[in-house]
């Protein structure tokens, strides 16, 4: 299977005017801290929902139906903010027909699949019908929760073993490695992390997670708010990031499930 990223581009100009009405209309909504998700799991494993309402438990994401039937699915108001959860194993083909099923009926909900391992083209063959994010069953709650998080707010989210994959992919001319599935699993070794970011650019990171401003960043560890700036700049050119939303992404993906290690954050 070859990857079409002409076709790839194509697909996401069409979703933009989906995407700039969400952007005014709902997405106000979905930055308010206090304002829950309307959430729907979709997934005919029982255990699994359980699990699923237990990762979800205390947060935003409030689990309003559970079906592993697209046809019984409730109609919710327009202008709010809805999330469809995917958690059954499929086939890129049934992924594909449900996002494209799902976004013709809630043209304005954003959809993330649960999965363990998925071939990197089809991870974007998927994104290119509407899919908005996926996670990973090796993710840690924390991330998984950040990652529904910044899917709300308009951003899309795949693993870094994911992206990368497809970047290598496209520089190698998609000629190696095609239709080798690989683990959904996030870089999150603290040996590969220490080599990337130092105890201080860490720290600030965490803060960056947690959507702390610079001045907050300054004032917690008793730093200039002008040297938060030049590490947060050191940050984004380490993480290959361009603004401080990707650079939470990234320690989303890559860096949550290693933040007990006291070596790595100091202060856990």
């Amino acid at each position: 299977m070859t990857l079409d990223f002409n076709e790839l581009d194509q697909g996401a100009r069409a979703s933009m005017g989906h995407n700039v009405v969400y952007k005014e209309q709902i997405l106000p909504i979905a930055q308010d801290p206090f304002q829950n998700i309307t959430t729907v799991v979709i997934c005919q494993n029982i255990l699994l929902r359980t699990g699923i309402s237990h990762i979800l438990s205390g947060t935003r994401f409030d689990i309003a139906e559970q079906t592993g039937d697209l046809s019984s699915l409730s109609t919710f108001p327009e202008g709010l903010p809805v999330l469809f959860l995917i958690c059954d194993g499929r086939s890129t083909s049934d992924y594909v027909q449900i996002v494209k099923d799902l976004k013709g009926q809630y043209p304005h909900a954003r959809i993330v699949a649960l999965t363990d391992t998925m071939d990197p083209q089809e991870v974007a063959k998927i994104c290119k019908e509407g899919l908005d994010g996926l996670c990973t069953t090796t993710m840690d709650r924390h991330a998984i929760v950040k990652a529904l998080e910044l899917v709300m707010l308009g951003e899309t989210f795949i693993p870094g073993s994911i992206g990368m994959s497809l970047l290598d992919q496209l520089q190698n001319g998609l000629t190696s490695g095609l239709g080798q599935p690989v683990a959904l699993m996030p870089a999150n070794d603290p040996a590969i992390l220490m080599n990337k970011l130092s105890e201080r650019e860490a720290q600030i990171l965490r803060c960056l997670t947690q959507g702390s401003s610079n001045k907050l960043i300054a004032r917690e560890l008793g730093v200039a708010e002008a040297t938060v700036k030049v590490h947060i700049k050191a940050i984004l050119r380490k993480v290959k990031a361009v603004n401080r939303t990707q650079a939470a992404m990234w320690a989303a993906g890559h860096f949550a499930s290693a933040q007990e290690s006291k070596d790595l954050i100091p202060g856990e």
